[in-house]
């Protein structure tokens, strides 16, 4: 859409955390105010949208790198290394995307978001377990997904952090491994909690053909 990409290139153009005006992004379309306005109730009808948008940019990035192949740690590290990097190359993007809301409608396509890469996250959970013959109880599918909307949340609140420093560092390298091996870490625990050891260099291919094999 026209207004949301022009509010998209308005951010990204204007200092992380400046206040962007809708005649802003109405120049940017080479529109009339009143255009704005023909197509959201208000302004914060607007914002709903932008949000919804910049979540959508994020997730066009980040779905892609779920394809379950290499290691578990690379698949991990994967993930987290374009979330990183999406961030640092869009901090205001990614400001707005990662902001709380009061507004409920708001907050939920925030919600709705992390939901869907938790439940990404999940599928490659439950399908470990089940390649490694660990037996999840319901008990454990229940708490499945507020634990990884957890990790998730634990993920996108490190970034927010980092990416407010006045000096950005460490580098995106170093804080894309240093949270891909946290994220590895709380996945690991709750493994052997249900007395699976997982090896974070076998190839996911590999546990595969040896599930297929009976190894």
């Amino acid at each position: 859409m026209q207004i949301l990409a022009a509010a998209i290139a308005v951010i990204e153009r204007e200092p992380v955390g400046a206040e962007i005006h809708v005649r802003q992004i109405a120049t940017e379309a080479g529109l009339g105010r009143a255009v704005i306005y023909r197509h959201f109730a208000d302004r914060a009808d607007l914002d709903r949208a932008v949000q919804k948008q910049i979540i959508e940019l994020l997730m066009e990035r980040l779905v892609p790198e779920f394809e379950l192949s290499g290691t578990i740690e690379q698949i991990i590290g994967r993930i987290v290394h374009a979330y990183v990097e999406w961030a640092a190359e869009h901090p205001a993007l990614h400001r707005i995307g990662a902001a709380e809301s009061q507004d409920a409608e708001r907050l939920g396509d925030v919600i709705q978001a992390t939901q869907q890469i938790g439940g990404l996250i999940a599928i490659l959970v439950t399908s470990g377990a089940s390649l490694l013959e660990v037996e999840l109880t319901d008990e454990d599918r229940k708490v499945l997904d507020p634990l990884v909307f957890g990790i998730v949340g634990q993920a996108v609140g490190t970034v927010r952090f980092w990416l407010a420093r006045e000096v950005r560092e460490p580098s995106v390298e170093v804080i894309a491994a240093h949270l891909s091996r946290s994220v590895w870490f709380q996945l690991d625990g709750h493994a052997r909690d249900r007395g699976a050891v997982l090896d974070p260099t076998a190839a996911l291919d590999d546990l595969i053909l040896g599930a297929l094999r009976g190894d």
